[in-house]
């Protein structure tokens, strides 16, 4: 059984209780150490959009595409994405390669793929109007602004 036994700022103590009253102090570096579960936390620079659409969608161009846009909202793209909470920058979803079409996912998450060219990378500021407003949905509360950065494969 361990017990902690005391806490200097980069230093954790952990006292091992061992039968008959033996203690043994192990130390260990906690800046080292990744807490579980893992939160990923997206910073504040990396949660605001340059531009705005007519719809209230807002994005900035973080790579240049030099390959076609989508040529209709049920073609099936690939993508890769970070899609993390506006307000605390907490990470709810990612993939490195998932497929699906514009008119498969959330009409602010659509309208911004039909608007990247192949190849590009994309920041999407989604108000919760145009994702998964008042319901929520899982990780995402009610009325949630959303942020998903996105690359166009």
């Amino acid at each position: 059984m361990y017990v902690r036994a005391m806490t200097s700022k980069r230093l954790t103590r952990f006292a091992l209780l061992l039968p008959l009253g033996a203690v043994i102090l192990i130390a260990a570096k906690t800046s080292n150490i990744i807490p579980v579960p893992l939160e990923q936390i997206i910073p504040a620079k990396q949660r605001v959009c340059t531009a705005k659409t007519a719809s209230g969608l807002g994005y900035s161009q973080l790579r240049p595409g030099t390959g076609a846009r989508p040529t209709s909202a049920s073609q099936q793209l690939t993508v890769a994405y970070i899609g993390y909470l506006a307000a605390t920058g907490a990470v709810f979803d990612q993939s490195d390669s998932a497929q699906f079409s514009a008119d498969a996912v959330i009409d602010g998450f659509g309208e911004g793929l039909q608007m990247m060219p192949a190849g590009s990378i994309y920041r999407f500021c989604i108000p919760s109007a145009l994702g998964y407003g008042a319901k929520g949905a899982g990780p995402i509360p009610a009325n949630a602004d959303l942020v998903f950065q996105v690359e166009l494969k």
